[in-house]
């Protein structure tokens, strides 16, 4: 199996020097940061932590966040190797389905229905692999039956698109979602749609989620009589907050944070741990929000502060248990002054959802940093095993 050697430091300096050798006192002064800074991140002593630094040096780079990121376009990930057989027929259903064709159902909509539940049990323990692998037929399945079924494939396929890294593909099927949650005239799907849509964009449309994360708040109020309404509403205003930080609005992402703040408060955390399509809003999933927030800000210690008032096992999304261990370890290794208890925590991460946290690229650039830190001693065994369950080559 190939091994992944590339942090994001040297995808950057890569680019740089693609860039007709720009110095990275260029690069630093473009993307508004230190000359120091930049060095720090391409030798990888340092990772980049705020998802709008990434923004600023892949806008001065003129490239992509996706390809300083390397998502997509790397061998060796098992999870995405395993999965990207089924890619190319996910897409060619998404692309049937937004050309309007239908085939004639096969499934009695009993058997889609507990099609689309198998589904979403994979999504809940975030084997996306596995999911891929359902989703081609499901998609087609569910289109010939339309209506709120091809809301919970096209928003399925949304998320384990975005999780595997295909993006763009996610933005397809979150807009299929939306078309059809507007002929199904569900309010709630139509938020839950809505709420894939500003997932999918990629972090350079910060400002775009927002305002489109705006707009939908503002056409579900109607219905906010509905308990599902108002769990995507928090939805939208958590993921409104994130996209305001990302700006450089962190009043607007307060205002957003607050009117959440307020809804989780009065609907309390779901008994199932799931709540309305496995979302889980309520008062938990808004502090693990809060905890990504406050990491963007690049408040490592706020983070870590957070982390003390939250228990992410009361949620049933694998993923959002693995946000909360993976926040809390890139925080305490920030400084390189608690690496053993940032190791166990992206052990936690890990062990919580395997593919999300390998595919994840700060995760990889945070174990990659961490190991180069303890070169001088020697390469702790349980960070050791990590890096290679996550096929990251540190002999390299």
């Amino acid at each position: 199996m190939a091994r992944r050697t590339d942090t994001i430091g040297a995808r950057i300096r890569y680019w740089r020097m693609r860039r007709s050798g720009m110095s990275q006192a260029v690069l630093a002064g473009l993307s508004g940061v230190s000359q120091f800074y930049i060095s720090q991140v391409e030798s990888g002593r340092k990772t980049i932590d705020r998802r709008s630094t990434l923004v600023a040096v892949a806008a001065a780079l003129q490239v992509t966040v996706a390809d300083l990121l390397g998502q997509g376009a790397e061998p060796g990930d098992p999870a995405r190797d395993s999965a990207a057989e089924s890619v190319p027929a996910i897409w060619s259903a998404l692309i049937e389905i937004e050309d309007g064709e239908r085939r004639p159902a096969t499934r009695a909509r009993e058997e889609l229905a507990a099609d689309i539940a198998r589904s979403d049990e994979l999504r809940t323990s975030a084997n996306y692999p596995a999911m891929a692998r359902l989703l081609p037929g499901l998609l087609v399945e569910a289109a010939a039956t339309s209506g709120v079924a091809l809301v919970q494939a096209a928003y399925q396929a949304s998320t384990c698109l975005r999780h595997l890294g295909y993006r763009h593909l996610a933005l397809n099927a979150a807009r299929i979602a939306v078309s059809a949650a507007e002929e199904a005239e569900d309010p709630a799907w139509l938020g839950a749609a809505r709420f894939a849509y500003a997932q999918s964009l990629p972090i350079e449309s910060a400002p775009l989620a927002a305002r489109a994360a705006d707009r939908s708040l503002a056409a579900l109020q109607a219905g906010a009589a509905d308990e599902r309404v108002r769990q995507m509403l928090g939805q939208l205003h958590l993921s409104a907050a994130l996209t305001s930080t990302v700006s450089g609005r962190p009043d607007v992402a307060r205002d957003h944070l607050a009117e959440a703040t307020r809804e989780a408060a009065g609907l309390g955390d779901p008994p199932d741990g799931a709540g309305f399509n496995g979302c889980g809003f309520g008062p938990t999933n808004v502090r693990l929000w809060e905890m990504s927030i406050a990491a963007e800000l690049g408040e490592g210690g706020r983070v870590i502060e957070l982390s003390r008032t939250v228990r992410p096992q009361v949620l049933a999304a694998a993923n959002r248990r693995m946000s909360y261990w993976l926040d809390l370890g890139r925080a305490l290794a920030e400084n390189g002054r608690s690496d053993a208890e940032a190791l166990a925590a992206f052990v936690r991460a890990e062990q919580a959802a395997p593919a999300p946290f390998a595919l994840n690229p700060l995760a990889q650039d945070a174990v990659v940093t961490m190991a180069q830190r303890a070169r001088r001693r020697a390469i702790p065994d349980d960070l050791r095993m990590l890096a290679g369950r996550m096929g990251i080559n540190l002999a390299a």
